[in-house]
Formats: structure tokens, sequence, C-alpha cells
């Protein structure tokens, strides 16, 4: 396990979106051994993600949306599945996911329960996700959705039978690694059924 960590070099490669650094740091190994590494990180800040469910209608709330990484990857039309998410810039978690429900599905909600955080790709991203749920029913629903046209978002919101849901993650139509574990915890903690 390595301990007592100096950075040695913080070099900046990239602040065009958000920034990434070259960074070469020492660490002292548990046999005392110092271990220079150089690694890059991307750092986009912290971000917020919520599952929106209602039990009476065994349903539950994503999005659809293009994402570029995912098509240079092999995903043919770049479209992804997923829970809804965004940035926290320098509000509060609760705050951010919050205003983010409302304006990419449409739902407002007040009541929002964190389950836990997650760092989502540790070995590149410096991005910790923390992870909410909450119920919805209908008549929660002040508009349609589909993100801020300011922001050049083109988002389907996406109404689903949770048992399709859980379907979806074994055919691969959901590939989502945040929308995947909230899922499963409502699946774990009996919060929803198949």
């Amino acid at each position: 396990m390595a301990k007592n960590i100096k950075i040695l070099k913080k070099e900046l490669l990239s602040d065009n979106w958000y920034t990434l650094n070259k960074v070469t740091y020492q660490a002292e190994q548990e046999d005392g051994r110092l271990l220079i590494q150089t690694r890059e990180a991307y750092d986009r800040g912290n971000g917020a993600t919520i599952l929106l469910y209602n039990k009476d209608f065994n349903t539950i709330i994503l999005t659809r949306q293009f994402r570029l990484p995912t098509y240079l990857n092999g995903n043919q039309d770049g479209m992804l599945i997923e829970a809804c998410a965004g940035l926290l810039d320098l509000d509060r978690p609760e705050d951010c996911i919050k205003r983010e429900t409302e304006e990419e599905t449409g739902f407002r909600v007040s009541e929002v329960t964190k389950i836990f955080e997650a760092y989502m790709s540790p070995g590149s991203v410096t991005e910790l996700l923390y992870f909410f749920i909450a119920s919805y029913t209908p008549d929660m629903k002040v508009s349609d959705g589909g993100g801020l046209s300011d922001e050049e978002e083109n988002i389907t919101v996406l109404v689903i039978p949770f048992p399709k849901a859980i379907e979806m993650i074994d055919t691969g139509e959901i590939k989502d690694g945040k929308t995947i574990m909230l899922l499963q915890y409502l699946l774990i903690k009996g919060i929803m059924t198949l």
C-alpha cells in the first residue's frame, strides 16, 4: 500500500473542456522503497445521478442521448440509455440533482434519497459521483424535459417498466455503469420488483 504521496510535477495538457493534467508523483511503498510514477488525470468536477421510480406502476425514468466517447468505442449510433445525471458545478449534490432531474426528465422532485458515492473511473478521472433515488408520480411532471437548448442537450425521456430495464442490462441495451448500479440497488433493496 502506498503512503506518503508527494506530487513532484504537474503539467497541464489541456483545459479545453475541463482539465487534463500529467502528474508525476512519488509514493513510499510498504517496504520503504520510493516509487516514482507518471499518470494523466482528467478533472471535470464531481457529479450526481438519480433514478426515478414509481412502485405503483413498477416503472422507472431513464434518458437516451448521444455520447461521443461511446461512439468512438464502437457504439454504432452513439446513443446511450442512462439515468439522469449532471455535474455539481458549485451546487450541493442534492440541489444539483433536483435541478438536473427537472431539466432532463421534466419531473420536479422535492425529496431525494442519497444512497452512496462512488468513483466511476478512478484510474483516469477525478470525479466522485453522488447517487440518488426518488419516487415519482405522473403529477410531478412539469415539462417535457429533454435538457437545456443552450447546453445543446438533446435528451429523450423514457418511461420503462422495471422488469424490462433489468432485462435491458442482460441484452446490452443498457451499458451505462451508473444506471446499472442504480437499477441493481432498487432490486437488491427490494424497493422495486420483477
